[in-house]
C-alpha cells in the first residue's frame, strides 16, 4: 500500500530552523513549497524531510551574516566618532584665584561681610547696653513705680526687634548684591569661552570638577585666564 508524504520546504526564521512540524503555528516563517506525493518507500521520504531541514538551515545563516554587518559598520562607526571627540577642560578654583574680576569680586564680599558684622555688633552693643543699664536701675531701686521699668523693658524688646529686622534687611541685600556680582563673573567667563572656542573649534570645554580624571595635557586653565584678564582690563581701562 502507498503512503502518501506531505513535504514542507520553509524559509527559517532568523532565529534559526525550526522543526518542520513547528512550520504551520510559526507567523514568522513563510511556506515556500508545499509538495504532497506518493511514496511507497518511507525512507526516502524521511530523506526528503532531512533536505528540506538542510535548505531552512542554510536559508537562516544567510540572513543573520547579512544582517549582521550593517551592525558591524555602525559600531565601528560609533567608535571611530568618539576617538575622534576633541575636547579641553578649565579649572574653575584656578579661575577664582587669578581672574582679576574674580579678585575684586572676593574683595567686594569681604568688605560687604565686614559691613555686616560691624553692624550686628554695634546694634548688640547698644542693646546690652541698655540692658544692663536697667539691671543696675532696677538693683538700686530706681524705678519708682512698675509703670516706668516696663516702659524700659518695652523700649528694650523694640529695641532688639528693630535690631533683628535691620540686620535681617542688611544680610537680604548683601546676598542679592553678592549674587549679582557672581553672576556677573559667570556670564564673563561663559562668553569669552563662546569667543574663544570660535578660533579653536573645541567639541567641548569642561569644568575640571565635571570629570574624575582628565589628561593634563588638555588643560587650557591658563590660557583662558589670561584672555579673561586681558579683555577685563581692557574694560576697566576705558572705564
Amino acid at each position: 500500500m502507498a503512503n502518501n508524504f506531505t513535504i514542507f520546504l520553509i524559509f527559517a526564521t532568523q532565529n534559526g530552523s525550526l522543526p518542520i512540524f513547528d512550520v504551520i503555528n510559526e507567523p514568522r516563517c513563510h511556506i515556500f513549497h508545499i509538495i504532497t506525493i506518493e511514496m511507497k518507500k518511507p525512507a526516502f521520504a524521511a530523506t526528503l524531510l532531512l533536505l528540506a531541514a538542510s535548505v531552512a538551515t542554510v536559508s537562516c545563516s544567510g540572513d543573520k551574516t547579512t544582517q549582521s554587518a550593517p551592525q558591524a559598520a555602525a559600531a565601528a562607526g560609533a567608535a571611530t566618532s568618539a576617538a575622534t571627540i576633541n575636547i579641553r577642560y578649565i579649572d574653575g578654583d584656578s579661575i577664582a584665584a587669578h581672574y582679576n574680576l574674580a579678585k575684586d569680586y572676593q574683595e567686594v564680599q569681604i568688605r560687604a561681610f565686614g559691613k555686616l558684622d560691624n553692624a550686628q555688633q554695634t546694634r548688640g552693643a547698644e542693646i546690652q547696653r541698655f540692658a544692663a543699664q536697667i539691671e543696675e536701675k532696677a538693683r538700686n531701686n530706681g524705678y519708682l513705680t512698675e509703670t516706668s521699668y516696663n516702659a524700659d523693658m518695652t523700649k528694650l524688646n523694640r529695641m532688639q526687634q528693630d535690631a533683628q529686622n535691620a540686620l535681617a534687611a542688611m544680610q537680604r541685600s548683601t546676598e542679592q548684591e553678592l549674587a549679582q556680582m557672581q553672576q556677573a563673573i559667570n556670564d564673563s567667563i561663559d562668553s569669552f569661552i563662546k569667543d574663544y572656542n570660535k578660533s579653536h573649534g573645541y567639541d567641548a570645554i569642561l569644568y575640571r570638577a565635571a570629570g574624575v580624571y582628565f589628561n593634563p595635557s588638555l588643560d587650557i586653565t591658563n590660557e583662558v585666564v589670561e584672555g579673561l584678564n586681558a579683555r577685563y582690563n581692557k574694560i576697566s581701562d576705558k572705564k
